[in-house]
């Protein structure tokens, strides 16, 4: 469905580029929803998903906080508050820095790569996105959004 119909726009937009930027946000808000419904029958955010593999990508290293933030997606997200959640569901742990006392390890858990395992094989490759696009126009359309950000 064209962004206009999502919006109900009558209107037509004032540019292309203002039309674009709009419907990347729509779409964001979208993909946002859409995964936060999956990731629902797991217990988990897309925010607390997103940590976990990033800590599944340090495995078996451990990472910080300041780590884990630079590589959020959404870098507002409060890292330590979701570190937090994770650890009460024993889903990562923290660990004394013993060469640093002032710093915190954080590690996934077998619980936090078991579910990680278990969500993969759900998922099959966003479903959602796969029904609509063929892989050549996702690759094109990352592409695109790679060369737009610079």
């Amino acid at each position: 469905m064209k962004i206009e119909d999502e919006i109900k726009q009558s209107k037509k937009f004032k540019s292309e580029f203002l039309r674009l930027a709009i419907n990347i946000s729509f779409t964001s808000s979208w993909l946002y929803r859409t995964n936060s419904q999956f990731l629902k029958q797991y217990g988990i955010s897309p925010e607390q998903f997103n940590v976990l593999r990033i800590l599944r990508g340090q495995h078996p290293n451990c990472a910080n906080n300041q780590l884990i933030s630079s590589r959020m997606i959404d870098k507002s997200s409060n890292c330590s508050r979701i570190v937090e959640k994770l650890k009460q569901k024993e889903l990562v742990e923290r660990i004394e820095n013993k060469t640093d006392r002032r710093h915190v390890d954080i590690s996934i858990t077998k619980k936090g790569l078991d579910l990680l395992s278990k969500i993969d094989t759900k998922s099959d490759e966003m479903e959602f996105i796969k029904g609509n696009i063929t892989s050549e126009e996702a690759k094109q359309i990352s592409d695109l959004l790679d060369k737009m950000r610079g």
